[in-house]
């Protein structure tokens, strides 16, 4: 099988582990006998640089006519001056929304070789931890109205509206519901119900589609009580549905419980296959170019790609376990090392990843 892949290795960090998850793509296409056709596009402050824009028409309309898209990370210190339509992070918002990217997936998942580095106590993750994240994706806060007025005596004044309608919320929380069903049957939506309109709504149509599960167990949580239960008592929670926001806090959040923000993949998912994959970290441009950067984020969110958009379910099985395996052999990148391990570069996880895959 062919399968065309939108490339879009970004900024900082970004290229560098988008290069490994490809590494990793190519073994998995050499093993089980796929091609992999990749384009290579621009976006961030590095389409900034190179054409003005931090979201080319080019970049959009190819992305469209792929099967999938692939992105490192974008921004960065050097184009913080920019006016906030003209900076890097608004290719993001623009290519969720010109895709129709609605539902993100942010699976959280403790890998029992990195226990040691999970912040919190062993008996609060004893037995692992595997929880999914199921974020609104192309409303809320984010896409909503905004600008900045003057005010009579107390200068200027800037405001962002959240907004939802039923349709959004449906359908990602439908997301929600579907994938639980693949799991442990237990949907966590979390919200502000007591305190914001765009809430109550959202949890009046969260209730109208779990109707249609009834073997889905619905729990609804205020915000500040899911992020404090998170790191209270994480196991408690299998899928978690909120808005843009809360899923923006939430999921990195529950990233850190994990061990490393560079362990963590995502998924963000159109009706139909179609999907744009990329890790949860940042560009982190401070270690750019020096070798730290962990590209398992990366290398997973390739594996979720083959997992979601072309349903290659053993291929995707393939990268995980070959993950499972450097980690099991003591080999770590730095924002997971710990004493008695042995660290190695940001190439060589890629390079040992892809060895293992095609074993």
């Amino acid at each position: 099988m062919n399968y065309k892949i939108a490339v879009i290795p970004g900024d900082g960090i970004g290229p560098e582990v988008t290069a490994e998850a490809i590494k990793a793509l190519d073994a998995v296409g050499e093993k089980f006998g796929h091609k992999f056709e990749y384009t290579y596009l621009l976006a961030g402050g590095a389409a900034i640089d190179k054409t003005g824009r931090c979201l080319p028409e080019e970049t959009v309309e190819k992305a469209k006519n792929s099967d999938a898209v692939l992105l490192g990370a974008v921004g960065g210190p050097k184009w913080d001056s920019l006016p906030g339509d003209e900076r890097p992070e608004k290719a993001l918002l623009g290519l969720r929304k010109a895709l129709g990217l609605y539902a993100n997936l942010r699976p959280a998942i403790m890998f029992d070789e990195l226990k040691s580095a999970c912040p919190l106590k062993d008996e609060k993750v004893i037995g692992g931890l595997d929880l999914l994240v199921v974020r609104e994706l192309t409303g809320g806060i984010y896409f909503g109205e905004r600008g900045t007025v003057d005010t009579d005596n107390m200068g200027k004044a800037a405001y962002d509206v959240e907004m939802y309608s039923e349709k959004e919320v449906e359908r990602v929380a439908r997301t929600a519901f579907e994938m639980a069903m693949k799991r442990n049957k237990k949907v966590t939506s979390v919200d502000k119900a007591n305190v914001l309109e765009s809430s109550r709504l959202w949890r009046k149509t969260v209730a109208k589609v779990a109707a249609d599960y009834p073997e889905v167990e619905l729990d609804n949580f205020y915000v500040d009580n899911a992020a404090m239960q998170l790191v209270y008592n994480p196991k408690q929670f299998d899928v978690i549905v909120t808005s843009n926001i809360f899923g923006d806090i939430l999921s990195d959040e529950a990233s850190m419980i994990t061990g490393s923000i560079g362990m963590l993949p995502s998924a963000s998912l159109a009706d139909g296959a179609f999907g744009m994959y990329e890790p949860v970290h940042g560009s982190a441009p401070d270690i750019a170019g020096t070798g730290k950067a962990n590209p398992m984020a990366a290398i997973l969110s390739a594996a979720m790609m083959l997992r979601y958009t072309f349903g290659l379910r053993n291929e995707a099985d393939a990268v995980e376990s070959a993950v499972r395996k450097i980690l099991s052999e003591g080999l770590r990148t730095p924002d997971i090392m710990t004493p008695g391990y042995r660290e190695i570069t940001t190439s060589e996880a890629g390079s040992l990843i892809a060895e293992k895959i095609g074993e």
